[in-house]
């Protein structure tokens, strides 16, 4: 069952629920307690999937009314009206392209729930026109659109939120705590994983017409021009490399960012990716349903690893991220974490270094609604550096996640050179890094 804005601020009101998210006067008086400016109005770009998924967690935080929605697809977008006018009793303005949703100067703020080959486009263009920016993982689906779109944030001074919301997440920061504190010796490894067993083989479909109300041409944008087929369109699209990266960006760059942030690291020296279409080698996706990737950074190294159709992954887990050290294992995913001590012999007595313990995430906790409170909090207090999830951090869990996949299409290891942003003595793997944008549309210039 769906809950209004009203709703929710009268159940947390009567409840206590959110307080420690919400300001401390929310709980004094929850329906007076937004100034008018402190009033946001947002517009959403991509109503589908985690566009709408983060509008509806923005519409539960008091002062924030979503304003106009923009989508190719007229039927999503006269279903998302109907739902965005229920939740705040107001009809938002409809449009089908972006730039148009872009002129309204009364928008705050600006979700972006495109497909990933739109973000930079997308995410510049609100820049540009004095916007905000709640921008989705993983931020672009080139290395070389997350650096135009991280030189931009700078450029236009505008308050950016990567959707990476495990970084909103009580547990993950707890977690991360105990990695950093040194228990668990020397780190030497790294696994990072994703098995998604509800992933099933993509059938092979026929191209056909363009469905009515959809605006093809603009939901290609800047990709290759082909013909319609269902299979690559909506959810689907991140299964094409025109448009996205496969498991390795759209689950990768959740675990990496939690992975790296930990390990206090950025960039990688090499990288080498192994895999293929093994499970569903005659399915119609083109990225590899299982694959392995090996990064090597100063120190440690770090193992991404997915699979589709199958749940068996490592420790018993469909997802997580495991810090190996010599006195013990934690493992923390979506659930929760738990510290795994290495065991010796001592005196025929069996002993272990650290006290293995657990933790299990809240389920009254949202960290989606978490993240996207950050986002709203940073707007409001002009206060970037508080962001969970920045333009800057986003952007190293995507890029390292394009490396993977780079080194993957190569079929060999890379080499990574981060003071020049490129890697070395390689001409293919540089090509790899850039945007090839078709059909008229021109990288954004800064």
């Amino acid at each position: 069952m769906s809950t209004t804005r009203r709703e929710f601020v009268k159940n947390a009101a009567m409840t206590g629920l959110g307080l420690g998210l919400l300001p401390d006067t929310f709980a004094k008086n929850p329906f007076n307690i937004i100034s008018p400016s402190d009033q946001l109005k947002v517009g959403l770009i991509g109503c589908k999937g985690m566009g709408y998924s983060n509008l509806q967690r923005h519409l539960k935080i008091p002062g924030v009314e979503c304003i106009a929605l923009c989508d190719i697809d007229q039927s999503v977008l006269n279903e998302r009206a109907t739902q965005v006018e229920k939740l705040q009793g107001k009809k938002p303005a409809l449009f089908g392209d972006y730039r148009k949703l872009l002129e309204n100067k009364d928008i705050d703020y600006v979700i972006v729930g495109t497909p990933d080959h739109w973000h930079c486009l997308n995410m510049v263009g609100a820049l540009e026109a004095g916007k905000h920016v709640y921008v989705e993982k993983p931020v672009a689906n080139t290395i070389q659109e997350a650096t135009i779109m991280k030189n931009a944030a700078k450029k236009y001074g505008k308050i950016v939120q990567v959707g990476q919301w495990q970084r909103s997440g009580p547990h993950y920061e707890d977690a991360i705590k105990v990695v950093k504190s040194g228990e668990l010796g020397k780190i030497r490894l790294v696994k990072v994983w994703a098995y998604q067993g509800w992933m099933k083989p993509v059938p092979v479909l026929p191209d056909t017409p363009v469905p009515e109300g959809v605006d093809y041409d603009m939901w290609l944008g800047p990709a290759t021009k082909r013909p319609f087929n269902a299979n690559r369109f909506h959810f689907n699209f991140r299964w094409y490399w025109d448009y996205a990266g496969g498991l390795m960006t759209d689950w990768g760059v959740h675990e990496i960012d939690i992975a790296l942030y930990a390990m206090g690291a950025k960039a990688p020296i090499s990288v080498v990716a192994s895999g293929g279409k093994f499970a569903y080698p005659d399915d119609a996706s083109e990225t590899p349903d299982t694959l392995q990737t090996v990064y090597q950074y100063d120190g440690f190294n770090m193992l991404w690893e997915h699979a589709t159709g199958i749940d068996g992954g490592n420790y018993g887990r469909t997802e997580g991220i495991a810090f190996i050290g010599n006195n013990g294992t934690l493992v923390v995913n979506r659930g929760g974490w738990e510290v795994i001590p290495e065991r010796y012999r001592e005196n025929n007595e069996v002993k272990t270094r650290i006290e293995a313990r657990k933790f299990d995430k809240k389920p009254e906790d949202d960290y989606l609604l978490f993240h996207c409170q950050n986002f709203v909090n940073a707007i409001r207090n002009n206060a970037p550096d508080t962001l969970k999830c920045g333009i800057e951090t986003g952007s190293i869990a995507a890029i390292n996640a394009q490396m993977g996949n780079i080194s993957y299409k190569l079929g060999r290891k890379v080499f990574w050179d981060e003071k020049n942003g490129n890697f070395i003595n390689d001409k293919d793997a540089n090509k790899l890094i850039n945007a090839n944008y078709k059909n008229g549309w021109k990288l954004p210039v800064l």
